[in-house]
């Protein structure tokens, strides 16, 4: 006899990380989390967690050849560590943004820890593109980020990062959620680099041959 699925699996708790849901949404009306524009298909590729050395250069490199612009949302340390890939991102023409400078997660922090980490990155990434790590917050603490940043969220999250998928769920997530104005996460770090390496190349061939332009977000 075929197992009854609990509550909790009919849920299927990783289907809403890879969309967030409306209701959740709209606890952050202040946040962007997806960038439609009138006339084509337009998707943002954005990448979390970097930059690093191991990562970051291969996916410039990856985005130069198939002519694609990007957004990355940097972690302060880092930078700090290895401020010539600030440069180098700079360089090749991609927008960049603030993912706080320790790569906190708003829910565990203190208010005043919170914004003190993000202020210290801001020291080092010269953005008013603001990113919370996990995309998690309480909604005031957006709304007291958003006086003064561009909180962006995401409309797809590949999580290319969880050993619980491999990278043709990854390539699946996007063939099947992509759409018009989507704000698609990935990651430059080294968790998810067997799983980014494959499923990144051909997420872009994919959406290049269904008509989608990829375009850096505005900073």
């Amino acid at each position: 006899m075929k197992k009854k699925k609990s509550w909790i699996d009919r849920l299927k708790p990783d289907r809403l990380i890879e969309r967030p849901p409306l209701i959740y949404r709209a606890l952050f009306p202040e946040a962007i989390w997806r960038h439609k524009r009138r006339g084509g298909k337009t998707v943002y590729l954005t990448f979390d967690d970097g930059p690093v050395p191991e990562e970051t250069p291969w996916v410039l490199d990856l985005l130069d050849r198939e002519g694609v612009k990007a957004t990355f949302f940097m972690v302060g340390d880092n930078v700090r560590r290895h401020p010539e890939l600030l440069e180098e991102v700079k360089r090749r023409g991609h927008s960049y943004g603030n993912h706080t400078m320790h790569h906190l997660q708003g829910l565990k922090e203190r208010n005043k820890k919170y914004f003190r980490d993000i202020t210290e990155a801001s020291e080092l990434i010269d953005s008013t593109l603001f990113r919370p790590p996990h995309g998690i917050v309480w909604p005031g603490q957006a709304r007291l980020i958003k006086r003064h940043y561009n909180i962006v969220m995401y409309d797809l999250v590949t999580r290319d990062y969880s050993r619980r998928v491999d990278g043709e769920r990854v390539l699946n997530n996007v063939k099947r959620l992509a759409r018009n104005g989507s704000i698609i996460v990935f990651h430059d770090s080294i968790k998810a680099h067997a799983n980014m390496r494959y499923a990144l190349p051909l997420a872009i061939k994919w959406l290049k041959e269904r008509g989608f332009e990829f375009r850096p977000l505005p900073m």
